[in-house]
Order: structure tokens, then C-alpha cells, then sequence
């Protein structure tokens, strides 16, 4: 008699998985440890919808990290990809399309004179900062607290004992020497700032920032911040990295460059990184900036940078055609589906008395708990002071209610311009039984 197959859930795909990759997963977030209980194993998405192995359908407010502006297996998406797959997977050797993806990007964002694509914002940064380096002859990077820019070994920093001290490694792996080129200073803190080029000015070759942070929650920039930021390093001959690898072409079609281009808050950053949504879920990435200072990348200049699926064919046609897509009509859908989401969210808490402050860039939006932080947070000090045990139990309800939202307090919430009415009244279905489940948790 055959074996009839065991029933696939995702707990036994979790013991599966964690038998064969660290962890059980390939990124961190993905293990739940924040929020607890077993991760979900999706096998496929649609719209505003993701389906996890078991069959179990949830409204998504994940959105892939960001990509997904246009909603999940959007068919204008999947042609270009079946269409390009079908002329070959990867040629190692340079495409029409390369050049058609890096002219939309320069279409929309003024700094950016030339682009070069890599596959991860990872390697975005990282490239970014070695043509800083290259550029200016100098070695040292300020980065903000908090701030998110990849894994790589400089950017593993965490702040020393004062305010203009060299960096600490941030995780094991990182030698001290690699992690002392880093200097870590509070966001949204121009005295903090200007100690640090008082002290290390002449030796710093750029700073490091989210064009709006996003990756301890969502905490945007002061206004004015960034302009000034870019003004103090340039006064000392800095240059500046403006990481839009999340809010690029998702808050707005120029990113957050672009909604604070034209306003009193304006500012021209030297180099700009991308992710995300340029490669509409696939894997590409890209730096891009003035050409005095991109041509200083190989072949052209001494700064090297390589990568055989840098470019992919498959993978740059799902951007350009997700690019293509994203018209205004998208981000009005965006900008007013996050307002009623995040609206509502906040109307459920505060009916069940849980104090708490909804933090906004552009369409992009997260949550922080407490009296402590109710009058809202500006740096990642002040994230830390949150309740944060507070949203584990409001992420189960939420979850078992059939929404899908970040696993950690210190992540974004994406929405897509696919979220309908009903995927919307869904959620808003959800909230109030997740709102008594924030309201009656206790710190561990």
C-alpha cells in the first residue's frame, strides 16, 4: 500500500528548514524571532494577496520589502518576464536593456547623471562607499544610528563610548580595524553631526544616510535635515550617499529625493543607492550619481566594482516594466491606501487606550508604542524607549485574522496600489481584535 504524503504545514517546513539553512531561513527577519511562533511559508501571490503552504490566503502588508508597488504577479510584470526568460536566463555580456533601465532611473532623479546595476542594495552601498573613498583619497564613513545601508563589514558598526568616537563591530565577524573606519552618530542630530567633521573632518569621505529611515521602523529625516547634512559635508569636502533603496520610486517617482526636491528642504546628494522596487521584486540594485564621480568606476577609472549578474536580462525587465507601470495614478493609490490603513490602525489603538504614535514617510508607515514615545520619535534612541512586546501579540491577532504584516516593530509596513476594497476592508475587519491584543500584553 503507498505511504500517503504527510500533511505540509509550516511548522514542518520550518523543522525542515532549519535541518538544512542556519536558522531555518535566508534573512534573519524571516525566523520570527521578534514576534515569535512559526514563520509562514508562502508559496504564491497575487495582487494584494500572499498564500502560504498550507492553503491559508492573507492580505499583505509586506509587499516583498517594497517592490510589489504595482501588487503581487502583476501581469505587465510577469510578460516582461516570461518574455525576456525566454530569450535567455543570463548572457554575461551587456543587454539594450541595461542601458534603457539605468535612463529611466536618470528620467526621474535629477543627481543621477550615470548608474551602474548590481544585484543587491547590499552591494549598492557598499560599491558606493568604495567610489566615496576613491573619489575623495579619504577613509572614513559617518553613518547614522540605526540607519540600515546592508551587511557589509564597515556598515556593521555600532556607536562607541562618545559622540565622535570611532565604531564598534556590530556583529561577530567584523574586525575591530574594519568597523574603526565607521563613525556613528545620532539621526536627525545636526550638533552630533558637526562634532563629528569638527574632530574627523578632514579624513571623512562621506556620510552614509536612508534618504528617510525605514529600517528601525519609520523615522523620517527633521526638515531641513538632509539639505544640511549635505551642506556640512560638503563644506569639509565630504561627499554624500543617500540610500533609497527602500523609499526609491515607492514614496514617491523620484523617491524621497524627489518629494523633497523643489521645497525648502531641497538638496542634491552626491550618490544615490536603489533596490527594491527597480527591480520590481527581482534582484537588482544600482548606484548612481554625478559623472565626475561615476566615471571614476572600472573600466573607466581606478575604482573597481564587477558582477556577472549585475544587469540581469530577466531581472532588469521585470524593472523596467514595473518603472513603466508606476504612473501617478499608482502612487495616489499608494499614498491614500497607507492613509486609511495606518488611519484606521491608529483609530483601533487609540479606542483601546493604547497609547502609541503612527510615524509616516511619504506612503511608507510604521507604528511605536507607549506614553513614552506617543509625542512620536525622531532617532533610534528613541525607538528603543517604546513598548515594544506590545506588537507581538497585536501581530498574531492580525495574523490569524488572515493579515500579513512585518514581523518585527522595527520594520515598515508596504501597501500596493493592488489593495482593493475588499483586501482594505479586510484588514480594517482585523483590527479591533488586534488592538485588545496590544492593549492586554505584558512585558515578558
Amino acid at each position: 500500500m503507498a505511504t500517503q504524503p504527510a500533511e505540509v504545514t509550516n511548522a514542518g517546513l520550518f523543522a525542515r528548514a532549519q535541518a538544512a539553512i542556519p536558522g531555518g531561513v535566508n534573512s534573519p527577519v524571516r525566523a520570527f524571532r521578534s514576534v515569535g511562533g512559526t514563520p509562514r511559508f508562502l508559496v504564491s501571490a497575487r495582487g494584494p494577496y500572499v498564500t502560504d503552504a498550507e492553503g491559508r490566503e492573507y492580505v499583505d502588508l509586506v509587499a516583498g520589502w517594497g517592490p510589489a508597488i504595482l501588487g503581487h504577479a502583476d501581469p505587465r510584470v510577469v510578460e516582461a518576464v516570461t518574455d525576456a526568460a525566454a530569450r535567455g536566463l543570463s548572457f554575461g555580456s551587456s543587454t539594450p536593456a541595461e542601458t534603457e533601465l539605468a535612463e529611466l532611473v536618470e528620467e526621474r532623479i535629477a543627481p543621477v547623471e550615470k548608474l551602474r546595476l548590481v544585484s543587491t542594495g547590499t552591494e549598492a552601498t557598499m560599491s558606493a562607499i568604495r567610489l566615496a573613498r576613491g573619489f575623495t583619497g579619504r577613509d572614513l564613513l559617518v553613518k547614522f544610528s540605526g540607519h540600515y545601508h546592508g551587511h557589509s563589514d564597515g556598515l556593521l558598526a555600532e556607536a562607541g563610548s562618545g559622540l565622535a568616537t570611532f565604531a564598534l563591530p556590530g556583529s561577530a565577524g567584523v574586525p575591530r580595524e574594519i568597523a574603526a573606519l565607521t563613525l556613528v552618530a545620532p539621526y536627525n542630530d545636526l550638533d552630533a553631526l558637526r562634532a563629528v567633521f569638527a574632530e574627523h573632518g578632514d579624513r571623512i569621505a562621506a556620510v552614509i544616510t536612508e534618504a528617510a529611515a525605514a529600517n528601525m521602523g519609520v523615522v523620517p529625516p527633521l526638515p531641513g535635515f538632509n539639505r544640511a547634512l549635505v551642506d556640512l559635508a560638503h563644506a569639509h569636502g565630504a561627499l554624500v550617499i543617500s540610500d533609497e533603496v527602500l523609499t526609491g520610486f515607492r514614496v514617491s517617482a523620484a523617491g524621497w529625493w524627489g518629494l523633497e526636491n523643489g521645497t525648502d528642504s531641497a538638496y542634491t546628494p552626491d550618490l544615490l543607492t536603489f533596490g527594491k522596487v527597480i527591480g520590481g521584486g527581482m534582484p537588482v540594485a544600482a548606484l548612481g550619481g554625478r559623472t565626475e564621480i561615476m566615471d571614476q568606476l572600472a573600466p573607466l577609472g581606478p575604482v573597481y566594482q564587477a558582477g556577472t549578474l549585475s544587469g540581469n536580462p530577466v531581472a532588469v525587465a521585470a524593472g523596467i516594466a514595473t518603472l513603466r507601470a508606476a504612473d501617478a495614478a499608482v502612487y495616489e493609490q499608494l499614498d491614500a491606501t497607507a492613509a486609511t490603513i495606518s488611519d484606521a490602525v491608529s483609530a483601533a489603538l487609540t479606542a483601546e487606550g493604547v497609547a502609541h504614535r503612527t510615524q509616516h514617510a511619504g506612503n511608507l508607515f510604521s507604528f511605536v508604542f507607549g506614553e513614552a514615545v506617543a509625542g512620536g520619535v525622531h532617532d533610534y534612541a528613541g525607538v528603543l524607549r517604546q513598548e515594544s512586546w506590545r506588537y507581538s501579540p497585536f501581530f498574531h491577532a492580525m495574523l490569524e485574522a488572515g493579515v500579513s504584516l512585518p514581523p518585527s516593530v522595527f520594520e515598515a509596513w508596504f501597501v500596493t496600489a493592488a489593495h482593493d476594497e475588499a483586501a482594505i476592508g479586510r484588514v480594517l475587519d482585523a483590527l479591533p481584535g488586534a488592538a485588545r491584543a496590544a492593549a492586554s500584553a505584558r512585558p515578558a
